[in-house]
């Protein structure tokens, strides 16, 4: 009987830390250095940043590839150690035209070893077109990354364009904007700059 007993509490011991060490593992648990003052940085949110939805849970960026500038694969994950605003548009798309100085605005003024801006175009958008797009509206310092085959939208779950994703230094998105917004706003960089110092 004892030694049934005993047998018993040792499974179940080992179960415990079992679901521990799963738990631990788990990428899409809660980020604690972010999301502990979500409540902080939702009080940030003015105006169009009224439209920015922190995640109760933390998810980890899929690893998905796209066609970076230079012709080479890049993948989110090349950005870990700082903020990073990927931006999905397309040429087609009025309200990217609109958003996207603000875009360029917002990477000269934070951009650096914390914080960084990537644009990326998803779907049929020919590496011309896209240059033109950037021309035409004066914007010379974000990247043309290309998701040709919207892979990496789809598994982001990105439904609609512009659509704009707060990713953290370690790798995990924990905030979406859906539609353009005024990136260059007080408000939107109150925010990141608070993302930035991790306070």
């Amino acid at each position: 009987m004892k030694k049934s007993m005993l047998l018993y509490t040792a499974i179940a011991a080992c179960a415990i830390v079992g679901i521990a060490a799963v738990a631990l593992k788990d990428p899409a648990q809660p980020v604690p250095s972010v999301l502990e003052n979500r409540a902080e940085l939702e009080a940030l949110r003015t105006g169009d940043m009224k439209k920015l939805q922190f995640h109760e849970v933390a998810k980890p960026v899929p690893d998905v590839a796209f066609t970076r500038d230079d012709g080479n694969q890049g993948r989110l994950q090349d950005y870990q150690g700082k903020v990073t605003l990927v931006n999905f548009w397309a040429t087609w798309c009025a309200p990217c035209r609109k958003e996207m100085p603000m875009l360029a605005e917002l990477q000269t003024e934070l951009g650096g070893d914390a914080f960084e801006v990537v644009t990326i175009a998803t779907g049929r958008n020919a590496p011309q077109a896209m240059q033109a797009f950037f021309d035409e509206i004066g914007v010379t310092n974000l990247p043309l990354h290309n998701d040709t085959n919207s892979g990496l939208a789809r598994a982001m779950g990105v439904l609609g364009l512009p659509a704009t994703l707060i990713v953290a230094p370690d790798g995990h998105e924990i905030a979406r904007l859906q539609g353009d917004a005024d990136w260059a706003s007080d408000s939107a960089k109150a925010i990141l700059r608070s993302l930035m110092t991790g306070q």
